[in-house]
C-alpha cells in the first residue's frame, strides 16, 4: 500500500499534466487527509513538535517518524524542534509556557514523570501543566553493554562488573536510567558502580560503542540499529515478555533481575487546557499517521510498536508510571 507521502508526490507529478479540472480534483481529494473525521481540528499554520533531547535518540527518531505523514495529513509542515537540556526540562518547558492552541506540541519518554522529583526542580511538576495527549508508540527498555565487553548475558556483566580491575561505568540520558543505576548497584552488589550522566541517548551510544561507557539502561529504539550491526549488546529487554524484534533476546526477568522492569512510551502532549477538540483531532491524525507503511516500518525496526490510545488512556499510563517511580524514589533518592 502507497504511503501517505508517495501518494501526495504522485498527485504533484500527474497535477500539471492533467488536461481536465475533474481529474486534478480527484489528485487533490488523494493528497488530502483520507479518512480524516469531518468536523476535526486541523491547524492551519506550521506545528512545531519539541523534543527536549538530543537529536538521535529514540525520541527524536518517533518525532521524525510522524512528523511527515502528519504534515500530509494536516496540509501544514511539522516541524520538529529539538531543545536538550535539564533532563528534558528545557524543552519540556517551552511547551509547558505555550498557548493550548495545537500548534506547539511535546514529545516526551516516561522521564518527564521524575522531575518533581529532582533536587534542583523542587516546586517544577510537568504533568501540572501539560496534558496528555497519545502515547505514539512504546517499547520495552533494555540493558546495552558495549561489545567491547566479554560478556554475554546481564548476570555475566554483573559478574564482570563485581571481578574487573577497572570500575564499570553507567551512561545515563535521563533521571529514570539514573535510578535503575543506582537500583542495580544497590541490589547486584555493585557499590564502586559509576554513573555518568549524559544528555541524550545519542552521546551515551555513541561512548557505549567506543567502550567510553560500560553499559546504559535505555530504550531498544537507539541501541537496535548498533545491536544488528555488532557494535553494541543487548543483554535483556525489561518488559514482561521477549520484545517481538528481540526475540531471542531474555528479559530481565528471564536473567534472574525481575526488578529490572521498564517499558519506554514515546508520548505526545499539549500545554494545559488544550481544548479537547484539538486533542482529539490530534490523536484522529495520528492514528492515520501510524497507519502509514513507512511509519509503521520505522516504528518496527525501533524495536517498538504503534500505540495511539485516547487521551484517558495515556494520562492513567503516565499516572501509573508517576506512582511507580514515587515508590522507587522513596528507597533509592535521588542525590
Amino acid at each position: 500500500m502507497p504511503s501517505l507521502i508517495q501518494r501526495q508526490t504522485r498527485c504533484r507529478a500527474v497535477g500539471p499534466l492533467a488536461i481536465g479540472a475533474a481529474l486534478l480534483s480527484a489528485c487533490t481529494l488523494a493528497a488530502a487527509s483520507p479518512t480524516a473525521s469531518p468536523g476535526a481540528w486541523r491547524p492551519d499554520r506550521p506545528v512545531t513538535l519539541v523534543v527536549p533531547y538530543s537529536a538521535g535518540g529514540g525520541t527524536d527518531a518517533t518525532a521524525r517518524a510522524v512528523s511527515k505523514p502528519l504534515g500530509v495529513l494536516w496540509g501544514q509542515p511539522v516541524v520538529v524542534e529539538n531543545l536538550p537540556g535539564a533532563d528534558g526540562l528545557i524543552g519540556t518547558r517551552r511547551v509547558m509556557e505555550a498557548k493550548p492552541d495545537g500548534y506547539t506540541l511535546l514529545l516526551q519518554v516516561p522521564a518527564i514523570v521524575a522531575t518533581r522529583y529532582t533536587p534542583g526542580f523542587k516546586g517544577i511538576d510537568p504533568l501540572a501543566r501539560l496534558d496528555p495527549i497519545t502515547a505514539i508508540s512504546q517499547s520495552p527498555a533494555a540493558v546495552v553493554a558495549s561489545a567491547k565487553l566479554p560478556v554475554k548475558t546481564f548476570a555475566e556483566l554483573v559478574q564482570y562488573c563485581k571481578t574487573v580491575a577497572k570500575t564499570c561505568s553507567l551512561g545515563t540520558g535521563e533521571s529514570l536510567a539514573r535510578i535503575s543505576g543506582k537500583q542495580l548497584a544497590a541490589e547486584a552488589g555493585l557499590p564502586d558502580l559509576i554513573v555518568v550522566n549524559y544528555r541524550g541517548t545519542g552521546a551515551i551510544i555513541t561512548d557505549l560503542i567506543a567502550n567510553n561507557v560500560n553499559l546504559a539502561f535505555t530504550g531498544i529504539t537507539a541501541a537496535l540499529p548498533h545491536y544488528k550491526a555488532g557494535t553494541l549488546k543487548i543483554l535483556a529487554t525489561q518488559g514482561r515478555t521477549r520484545a517481538a524484534a528481540l526475540p531471542d533476546v531474555p528479559t530481565t526477568a528471564e536473567a534472574g533481575y525481575p526488578q529490572f522492569q521498564s517499558v519506554t512510551w514515546y508520548g505526545l502532549f499539549a500545554p494545559k487546557g488544550t481544548p479537547a477538540a484539538i486533542t482529539q483531532g490530534i490523536v484522529a491524525a495520528l492514528r492515520e499517521a501510524v497507519k502509514d507503511p513507512e511509519v509503521q516500518r520505522t516504528i518496527a525496526a525501533a524495536g517498538a510498536e504503534p500505540v495511539a490510545n485516547l487521551p484517558a488512556e495515556f494520562a492513567a499510563q503516565v499516572r501509573q508510571e508517576s506512582e511507580r517511580l514515587g515508590a522507587l524514589v522513596k528507597q533509592y533518592p535521588f542525590e
